[in-house]
């Protein structure tokens, strides 16, 4: 008896643990919606991969994107768009090729999550990183994309100088 409330105890853990959604309270929408809003606003886009089963993705969620200051930064100066990465759902690429969320993932070699992107209004790729970041982290790739840096210098060159 005591092995199956062991048990069952680790199921509703893990039940509960592994679910991964876009960071509540923010106005993450799909790819085409994003695509759409950022041509119309001119800003940036955000892309966040994720996928339910990411524990990486929820961690993430919880210790990074709930600081109050990252998540009026991110509202305010992009268009969110989120991705679940298994996903079969269709979306347009701004070529007007349809695709899967999955296929996407593919393309951009989104083999694990959570993976950020990040793109002109046009959707054309700026950068991507994958994995767990820090608020600090999210404000360096904000000051990065942002500033225009990526048209002259790397990801890592700009990291160095801290401009």
């Amino acid at each position: 008896m005591k092995l199956i409330r062991m048990v069952l105890a680790a199921g509703c853990l893990w039940a509960t643990a592994v679910l991964a959604d876009p960071p509540p309270g923010y106005p993450f929408v799909g790819f085409d919606a994003g695509l759409k809003a950022a041509h119309t606003s001119g800003k940036p886009i955000f892309l966040y991969f994720g996928r339910y089963g990411c524990a990486w993705c929820e961690h993430t969620n919880k210790t990074t994107f709930s600081d109050a200051a990252l998540k009026k930064l991110y509202s305010d100066n992009y268009e969110l768009v989120y991705v679940d990465a298994e996903s079969g759902k269709r979306l347009t690429l701004p070529s007007g090729e349809r695709i899967t969320e999955a296929e996407l993932g593919a393309r951009l070699q989104a083999f694990a999550t959570p993976l950020f992107v990040y793109m002109t209004p046009q959707g054309d790729k700026i950068m991507q990183v994958p994995g767990f970041k820090t608020v600090q982290d999210f404000r360096d790739f904000d000051r990065y994309v942002r500033g225009g840096y990526y048209k002259q210098k790397t990801l890592l060159q700009f990291l160095d100088g801290k401009s």
